[in-house]
């Protein structure tokens, strides 16, 4: 009798172990599915708005022209955005207007104020976010 029960015992944890190691593999598979996900260039361009080029006064009273392209994370993000326009470019000049012209140069000081811009902008979206912001264009003068 004792011999049977361990024949059960080891029958059931080998099957355990088995279902163990499918449900491993089946969660790996699908963290590999979601991480290789990278919208296509198309999937981008549908989701993003063009700011048109704001020109305004930095801190010393030099000026920037400066454009960019924002990048939502879809459609209804992308729509309330362009409803916000008027709110967007405030933050903008806002931004810029506690910048000197030296926080802006190099690719680290663009860098900042993509970030510093897509952070701002979030904080007034409700029905998405802002992904990526990018510079299209910048002079100052």
């Amino acid at each position: 009798m004792s011999k049977k029960l361990i024949n059960i015992m080891i029958v059931l944890l080998t099957m355990i172990l088995l279902l163990g190691v499918l449900a491993y593999m089946y969660l790996i598979k699908i963290d590999q599915k979601d991480v290789a996900k990278e919208p296509t260039i198309d999937e981008i361009l549908k989701v993003s708005v063009d700011v048109p080029e704001i020109t305004t006064n930095l801190r010393n009273n030099q000026y920037v022209k400066i454009s960019f392209k924002v990048q939502t994370d879809g459609k209804k993000a992308k729509e309330e955005f362009e409803k916000r326009d008027f709110q967007i470019q405030n933050v903008i000049i806002g931004e810029l207007s506690e910048m000197e012209p030296a926080d802006l140069h190099g690719k680290e000081g663009k860098k900042i104020l993509e970030e510093s811009m897509r952070e701002r902008i979030n904080e007034l979206m409700q029905d998405g976010k802002v992904v990526e912001v990018y510079i299209t264009s910048y002079i100052i003068s």
